[in-house]
């Protein structure tokens, strides 16, 4: 009898006990999701405060910048807007855009069509000397723009095309953007060869191949690559800052420099709502094709 009550004891204390690290476990759980959560709130604040503050920016007068150090101006204002939109020294502001857009768009397709051409040459075609090439050319990423800066400059000038956009967008259908080359020959290579073998059989030579397999596939890589093109090449300042010299060729970058000149009065609310406006274009472009951009980074090749 006493066994069996000693049984019975052991067996209601299990049961008293074994909730216990279950509800150890669900409360652990729920503090770590709770300081993850704390911790990525913080960060997202701090990633995202210089936006909020040029966006509140941009309605205060110029008088209150270095006056007024807090988030919200205390005389909210729309005439930076309205001075932006009239332009600057007789420019108006849709010629800045319009130029931005002429060397970004235009960086765009030479970036895509020299850099997918190059990466087929790499991955798809034997020749002497491809690795030693590869390896040359992946080596050109440790080389800072700043190194090529004079003897470019001098070659251009060499044949008289300062102060014009040839520099800008000529190298970009060159494959001299070895960063996309190496992207998009990476996602080439995860490509069966069985395709490539089959085309050939057919009487199909690199051309076909290339226009009518290869880049069909490789459109998450195409996409990838033009979305940050497109963002690199927007954002550049120091490329138009050494070729362009006529202030209605700027793109928006060097445009900006117009409404801060360090020998006369410099228009900081002009300067911030401008630079809010230019920051909107990438912004659309980068909601839009996010998806792509997600996509084209995680695709590890075809499975099957």
């Amino acid at each position: 009898m006493s066994s069996t009550i000693d049984v019975d004891r052991a067996e209601i204390l299990a049961a008293q006990l074994e909730p216990a690290p279950r509800r150890r476990r669900i409360k652990r759980s729920s503090v770590n999701t709770i300081i993850w959560f704390v911790v990525l709130a913080v960060i997202t604040v701090v990633i995202l405060y210089p936006l909020v503050w040029l966006v509140f920016s941009s309605f205060k007068p110029s008088s209150e910048f270095g006056q007024n150090p807090g988030l919200f101006p205390e005389r909210p204002t729309v005439d930076n807007y309205l001075k932006v939109i009239e332009g600057i020294g007789g420019i108006p502001l849709w010629r800045f855009f319009a130029n931005s857009l002429l060397i970004a768009v235009s960086a765009v397709i030479g970036i895509l069509a020299s850099s997918a051409l190059a990466a087929y040459a790499f991955a798809r075609i034997k020749f002497r000397g491809v690795g030693i090439l590869f390896a040359a050319m992946i080596g050109t990423l440790l080389l800072p723009f700043h190194v090529i800066i004079i003897p470019q400059y001098i070659m251009f000038q060499k044949l008289d095309l300062i102060d014009t956009y040839v520099p800008l967008i000529l190298p970009k259908f060159l494959a001299t953007e070895a960063f996309f080359v190496f992207l998009i020959v990476q996602f080439i290579r995860n490509i069966p060869r069985d395709m490539d073998e089959a085309a050939r059989i057919d009487g199909a030579g690199h051309g076909r191949i290339f226009v009518s397999i290869i880049l069909p596939l490789i459109k998450p890589a195409l996409i990838t690559s033009a979305i940050f093109a497109f963002i690199w090449t927007w954002n550049d300042f120091l490329g138009p800052l050494l070729y362009v010299n006529s202030p209605e060729k700027y793109p928006l970058p060097i445009a900006l420099k117009l409404y801060n000149d360090a020998t006369s009065t410099s228009d900081y609310g002009a300067t911030v709502a401008v630079s809010l406006l230019a920051l909107l274009p990438i912004l659309i472009f980068f909601i839009v094709f996010q998806r792509f951009l997600v996509d084209g980074v995680a695709t590890q090749g075809l499975k099957g």
